[in-house]
């Protein structure tokens, strides 16, 4: 049997885009280097006795273990991951500058190069393997006790993290990072604050490509909340094609370009006006936070989960206004009431739980990370507004013209400065907006309900052990509807494509499925 390429994304298939899905996750390397250079850092070893490959949505993870048990981590990011050099650059530096600064526990990095010019031939990271147990293997087995007792453990973590004073907005990296010296903006000896690395401000997304006609790169970094908030309505103009151009695949309620230029044009006005507010002043100290605070990326210990032994993925983390985190809850401390609360059983037990976890990580926010909490404070329709300015060619024009419309008939309740600059629409244009919008929302139930019938992610993703069986169930979910269904309202609502022989028989560069590869001797 032919070893898997490990340069080949492998762990599942899209019903959406597949074959530019995996593409952008293949990564030109060479493993054998990678598995040298790995044993070169563990001193005592001389081989490689098993890796474990992951991938995750930006990145390939080997899990490399010796022939003296050391066991380390190699990381290489996507191209879809952020801006070559400056992801890995800021993602070493934000993590040297942590545990320099902190006593937040993170694994030691071994080596790391931002380059793809090595004898790798690939940007990475290679660190310690963390210490203890991943959360989510045991946090179900965990007394509520417990679970309180981790959840105040992380959140002391991240008082920490909250702790720290910047004077802009940005992605922190070395000092002697490649970037224009005119806009390094200088934090302590050693790093800067630079361009926010995060993929929202580059043209890296699979299928996001940007347009600068209309609007110059706009990545910072911001030395004030005015510079911050235009450029984010700098990257949904970004994301306009050309007036001219012939856009596909959109539905008829997704709106016209014209109309997302119009919308963005207001909301350039309104957040203008809205950072005006004392209160959204307040909740816009620049922060440093995890980006994915979830179980998978915490580790605690084995003998006592209360104790934080590791946080790993620093990948993107970058430095935003606190109100920019104002969902960031995270999975273990989150809560949605169901119908089924009053009914006693296993899961609504594990839901009395989370109820009573999430109580607690906000009281411990609340009490202990004021930058944070102030975001909580402000009103949904705000946090909102600044969550949806940019995303309005991604959602529909409707998206963000009815967070328009809740913010400017609630503006004098709300006590926000002046009049809103937004004009609520006429009676005609309500009754075109209603109709776009519920046609909006029937797309985003159909979405909801396919996703949760195939058991697959939101963007289709599905694992590749469950590729065929899965698509099988596609093609004939898609058959019904056909037959029940207009073509032309169909194509207008799908949120996937539609089923055909690539889908049907596994596709190109599709090469293995197993994820356990094992170096030659000596890595």
């Amino acid at each position: 049997m032919e070893a898997p390429d490990p340069r080949v994304y492998s762990s599942g298939r899209w019903l959406r885009g597949d074959s530019l899905e995996r593409e952008s996750r293949y990564i030109q390397f060479d493993f054998d280097a990678l598995c040298r250079r790995a044993t070169e850092l563990c001193p005592g070893a001389t081989s490689i006795v098993s890796c474990e490959k992951k991938e995750g949505g930006y990145n390939k993870v080997f899990i490399f273990t010796m022939n003296n048990t050391t066991c380390v981590v190699a990381r290489l990011p996507t191209r879809i991951a952020g801006p070559p050099k400056l992801t890995t650059n800021s993602e070493v530096a934000t993590i040297k500058y942590l545990k320099s600064s902190t006593r937040i526990p993170i694994p030691k990095i071994l080596d790391w190069s931002d380059s793809s010019t090595n004898a790798i031939g690939s940007e990475y990271i290679i660190m310690e393997h963390a210490k203890g147990v991943q959360l989510h293997q045991i946090w179900p087995a965990m007394s509520l006790e417990q679970q309180i007792a981790c959840t105040g453990a992380v959140i002391g973590n991240v008082k920490q993290m909250a702790a720290l004073d910047f004077h802009a907005y940005g992605s922190l990296y070395f000092a002697d990072v490649d970037i224009d010296p005119a806009i390094k903006s200088s934090i302590t000896p050693g790093y800067v604050i630079g361009p926010h690395c995060g993929t929202t401000y580059w043209d890296c997304e699979a299928h996001e490509p940007r347009y600068y006609n209309s609007a110059e790169p706009n990545r910072g970094p911001w030395s004030n909340l005015a510079t911050y908030c235009s450029a984010l309505i700098d990257v949904g103009v970004s994301r306009l094609p050309p007036m001219d151009a012939a856009v596909k695949d959109k539905a008829s309620y997704h709106g016209a370009i014209s109309e997302h230029k119009r919308l963005l044009n207001f909301s350039r006005d309104v957040a203008s006006r809205l950072i005006e507010d004392s209160r959204v002043q307040k909740a816009a100290a620049p922060i440093l936070l995890h980006q994915d605070l979830y179980k998978r990326n915490i580790f605690v210990s084995e003998e006592d989960p209360t104790i934080v032994t590791d946080i790993i993925d620093w990948q993107s983390s970058s430095i935003d206004p606190s109100f920019m985190h104002a969902n960031d809850v995270p999975d273990f401390a989150a809560y949605i009431p169901t119908a089924d609360d009053d009914f006693p059983s296993e899961k609504s037990r594990a839901r009395d739980n989370a109820k009573l976890c999430n109580q607690a990580f906000i009281a411990g926010v609340r009490l202990l990370v004021p930058k944070m909490y102030a975001t909580w404070e402000l009103d949904d329709d705000v946090t909102r507004f600044f969550e949806y300015c940019h995303r309005t060619y991604r959602d529909g024009a409707g998206i963000l013209r009815q967070i328009l419309m809740d913010l400017a008939n609630r503006w004098e309740q709300l006590g926000l400065p002046g009049p809103c600059p937004y004009p609520l629409p006429t009676s005609e244009e309500l009754v075109t907006h209603n109709e776009e919008y519920k046609a909006l929302e029937h797309a985003q139930k159909l979405k909801k309900f396919v996703t949760r019938r195939l058991n697959t992610a939101s963007d289709g993703w599905v694992p590749t052990d469950a590729w065929k069986e899965t698509n099988e169930d596609y093609k004939q979910l898609y058959d019904h509807f056909s037959q029940n269904m207009n073509q032309e309202d169909l194509r207008q609502i799908w949120p996937f494509d539609k089923p055909c022989s690539d889908l049907q028989n596994g596709g190109e560069d599709v090469r293995q499925n197993g994820s356990q590869l094992v170096s030659s001797p000596g890595g």
